[in-house]
């Protein structure tokens, strides 16, 4: 498939410059714009940077938008009022690969990069070449063009909000608690962003979500072959020889072999999976404890589950930037008297909810934990809150606790 002839790109982040790239592989006059002046520039493709020309948005064929940038932005008004025709990244790229690929799609609030990764190893531990991305760090403008035989898509609601002919053979939602409301405003608008993943699926195809009333209510007519994923049965022996920490994960192994049986793939054994980095990640030591990098934990409900999957007597640290109304009172009762260490921009508040140590930074909440534990026990980075008060992103602070932790002596 050609693209249109003239296409502007609005955002010059990763997924943007992933779509412009394939826009003008496909044959298109290219424009990317971007309010980040220091940008950099990409060879052939016209750079707008530090600021949006209207004409830009209104004289051209097609608009196609990165998923940072809201659906309501005035830009992309501006586009829609001037009746260009306009598109997400993932839609884009969706546009130009066969309808015979088959596309795994996976979201939720929770858990989606973990089933995608452990799709992934299970159709690659099958021989089948698989492309994983989306939201999980590659866009899938990447993809376009490649030899792969499946490709396994994690999905943000973000990217829903203008999903173009993104068409999966099969799709999950694996759970919905309040995030992002900053942008969708309220719980029945994310929900509605999310199972906006089943418009375009096959008839045939799975729809896979949780019984939670959001979902339950605006899933009414959708397409697919409806299955109810909090009722997976976690009998199934190849569960028994997984390896990754944490009970929960077992559900994301359920679901992703669920995923893989779509394309005909039905695993032996799990033996080989391993987990993504920030999410209960061991991280070794010479001190004699057990030290757990679960960074990824960015919202109350992911910490409940990370702090959830601790073993025996351990240390836990909460802390970062808070996010709109959180309750940390809802934690008291899987911390089960363990010490908590609070820091970061919302570590009075945590302290207030629960009590335990209040210290300044991640640093120095490490080497208080430290003191707190005793040879043999776990500590746990879970902090319910993002990173943002310190850290670029929950892989810089994951980094940086995993590097304090390394040079223990």
């Amino acid at each position: 498939m050609k693209a249109p002839a003239r296409v502007t790109v609005l955002g010059a982040g990763l997924s943007g410059r992933a779509a412009a790239a394939l826009a003008k592989r496909k044959g298109a006059q290219v424009t990317l714009t971007d309010l980040n002046a220091q940008a950099p520039e990409m060879d052939g493709i016209r750079c707008i940077f530090g600021r949006h020309e209207d004409t830009d948005l209104t004289d051209t064929d097609l608009v196609v938008v990165s998923p940072g940038i809201p659906a309501a932005a005035p830009p992309v008004r501006l586009a829609q009022d001037a009746d260009v025709a306009v598109v997400g990244e993932l839609g884009f790229a969706a546009s130009f690969l066969p309808q015979d690929k088959p596309i795994l799609a996976i979201s939720g609030t929770n858990g989606k990069s973990t089933v995608t990764w452990f799709t992934k190893q299970i159709l690659e531990q099958a021989g089948m070449k698989v492309f994983a991305g989306g939201n999980l760090g590659t866009p899938l403008s990447l993809a376009v063009d490649g030899d792969h035989e499946v490709l396994v898509v994690e999905v943000s609601s973000y990217q829903m909000e203008l999903p173009g002919p993104f068409t999966p053979w099969a799709a999950v939602i694996l759970n919905l608690t309040p995030d992002h409301l900053a942008r969708h405003g309220d719980m029945a608008t994310y929900a509605q962003h999310k199972l906006r993943l089943f418009d375009n699926l096959r008839p045939e195809g799975l729809a896979g979500l949780v019984h939670e009333p959001h979902l339950e209510f605006a899933a009414q007519g959708k397409p697919g072959r409806r299955i109810w994923l909090d009722r997976l049965a976690l009998d199934n022996p190849v569960l028994d020889t997984l390896r990754v920490l944490g009970d929960h994960n077992r559900w994301n192994a359920a679901v992703a072999c669920l995923l893989a049986a779509e394309v005909g793939v039905v695993p032996a054994d799990l033996s080989t999976l391993v987990g993504l980095p920030h999410r209960l990640e061991p991280v070794p030591s010479n001190d004699g404890r057990r030290w757990i990098n679960d960074s990824k934990a960015t919202n109350i409900e992911a910490a409940i589950v990370g702090i959830s999957a601790m073993e025996g007597p351990g240390v836990v640290l909460l802390g970062g930037r808070g996010k709109a109304g959180a309750d940390y009172s809802r934690l008291r009762a899987c911390i089960e008297g363990r010490p908590v260490v609070c820091f970061g921009e919302a570590g009075p508040e945590i302290h207030a909810a629960l009590g335990g140590t209040l210290v300044g930074s991640l640093d120095q909440a490490v080497s208080t934990a430290r003191e707190l534990s005793a040879h043999g026990e776990q500590i746990l980075l879970s902090p319910a809150c993002s990173s943002f008060d310190a850290f670029q992103n929950f892989e810089r602070r994951g980094d940086h606790f995993r590097a304090l932790v390394q040079e223990l002596p």
